[in-house]
């Protein structure tokens, strides 16, 4: 569908830029424009970063272009990962970045192989959070990086949460949480925190100018709603009314081993 599209708005394959696919490349709220500030907001340039859960490998394509970064991007999804491959090939990227298809909570690499490791939008799909945080930290480099963008509940912890939502279609396959409880754990397992910023605004500020578009069926043919098809405005619906009502927020943080 991605080819299919480039080729309706007459791109030639050979010259298809990050900017080209970049509605559709980077599946999280803000999308591209997040991740330029996650990547900002620490010294990346030439490290090994790995993201977990990198899905189509936009990040990952982002980094290693824009800063020199050798990038594993691992991921659950056979499809997700299939397809990263061929982006990345398509984006003459494919020396740069390399993709695996795999578990988050039994990641497939050696102790302290990364400078940095990267996740958006992953863990509330993850019922062992420790196990998710300790992989993470075990293949960590001492003194390294792990950085985050993710979405959790409030104190509002009695809220009934209503589905789908872009990560889940029903609550028994959701498992949100709240950031002081990802704090703790990742304090228990020796991470020290940097900074933490809270994007719940900005993303409200996204959503609403998405579902607006949608509202008016002027979505992008290249952007999310490629990814999850006529769902997609109920998903979006949900998702912000739950970031406009309080019950759900986005927060990014950086913690060092």
């Amino acid at each position: 569908d991605i080819v299919d599209t480039l080729m309706e708005r007459d791109i030639a394959l050979n010259k298809v830029k990050r900017s080209d696919i970049a509605g559709v490349d980077e599946f999280h709220v803000r999308g591209a424009i997040v991740s330029k500030e996650l990547a900002n907001n620490i010294n990346i340039k030439g490290a090994s970063v790995l993201d977990v859960g990198c899905g189509l490998g936009g990040p990952c394509r982002m980094l290693a272009e824009e800063y020199s970064c050798k990038v594993t991007g691992i991921d659950i999804s056979c499809e997700y990962i299939r397809t990263a491959i061929k982006l990345s090939t398509l984006l003459k990227l494919s020396d740069k970045t390399t993709f695996v298809q795999g578990n988050a909570t039994e990641l497939p690499f050696d102790d302290n192989s990364f400078d940095v490791v990267w996740t958006q939008h992953v863990q509330m799909n993850i019922p062992n959070k420790k196990q998710f945080y300790s992989e993470i930290n075990r293949v960590l480099k001492k003194g390294g990086i792990f950085i985050f963008y993710d979405v959790f509940r409030t104190g509002n912890k009695n809220s009934e949460i209503n589905y789908p939502m872009p990560w889940a279609e029903t609550a028994n396959i959701s498992f949100l949480f709240l950031d002081s409880e990802m704090d703790s754990i990742l304090k228990e397992i020796g991470m020290v925190k940097e900074q933490t910023i809270n994007q719940t605004q900005a993303g409200i500020d996204f959503f609403d100018m998405l579902y607006s578009k949608l509202n008016k069926n002027i979505a992008s043919k290249m952007g999310l709603n490629m990814l999850m098809g006529e769902k997609s405005k109920r998903q979006i619906k949900n998702l912000f009314n739950h970031l406009k009502y309080g019950d759900l927020q986005l927060i990014s943080g950086v913690y060092r081993k």
